[in-house]
């Protein structure tokens, strides 16, 4: 997806993914698509994640903010969290960033938001590895139980069920 200049540093971030399967940057209709296949999908916080909405129940959400979000954003910050309750998808959690430049005039709220919307997302490798870890296993079993649950469900040829 394209990000604003939120997620500056994707080279920093992609290698942790890269290992676990497919990484997408698109834009434009391309992300339907891209959205209709994507299990998890780790992404600043944005317009960009409302195309969660094109994604399979029990998809899974990471979402990364800015520093500034935690403190000045509001409910606003909460919005995809509810419409991924809302879409059953699963809400990953989220990656608020405490480094990063200061709010130039740091008594103004409105100033200081503006100043931090578009800022970068810094990360800390060690604890996105470890959260990708626990999402991509959770993910994993997910998947198993509905290819069991699925099998399980499935009619059998030759099977002979007792109507007693």
């Amino acid at each position: 997806m394209e990000y604003r200049g939120a997620m500056q540093r994707r080279a920093t971030v992609l290698p942790l993914f890269a290992n676990k399967g497919t990484s997408y940057w698109v834009k434009g209709t391309l992300q339907v698509r891209v959205m209709t296949y994507t299990d998890i999908v780790a992404s600043p916080h944005g317009a960009q994640l409302t195309n969660m909405l094109f994604m399979d129940r029990g998809s899974s959400v990471m979402e990364f903010f800015p520093k500034g979000w935690l403190e000045l954003a509001g409910i606003g910050q909460y919005a995809h969290r509810w419409m991924a309750d809302q879409s059953v998808k699963t809400h990953a959690g989220a990656w608020w960033d405490t480094i990063g430049d200061e709010c130039p005039d740091p008594k103004d709220n409105l100033q200081c938001f503006l100043f931090h919307k578009d800022g970068k997302v810094g990360h800390n490798a060690t604890f996105f590895a470890e959260w990708a870890r626990k999402v991509l296993h959770q993910m994993r079993i997910s998947k198993l139980e509905q290819t069991s649950k699925d099998f399980l469900d499935e009619p059998r040829l030759n099977s002979n069920p007792c109507m007693c």
